[in-house]
């Protein structure tokens, strides 16, 4: 189908006025749209408060607590 016999004011209304320099090329006309799914229904996951995060920065910290020097006697051995 070509684009500018079906809709001959459509192209001149709605996108020359604001791009006076488009054109179509007809070869690569589709008919159909691309909707972008994430963009319209991803839904972010809730951000978590700066008190856990600490919270589980200081737990893995007790919890590697002196792995560094474990691993530095091991290799002296």
């Amino acid at each position: 189908m070509n684009f500018m016999r079906q809709n001959p004011n459509q192209f001149n209304t709605l996108v020359l006025p604001y791009t006076s320099d488009a054109w179509i090329v007809e070869a690569d006309t589709k008919i159909g749209y691309e909707v972008s799914f994430t963009r319209h229904f991803y839904q972010p996951p809730q951000l978590r408060i700066l008190a856990q995060i600490s919270a589980d920065i200081l737990a893995l910290e007790q919890e590697t607590e002196g792995l560094l020097g474990e691993i530095v006697k091991g290799k002296a051995k």
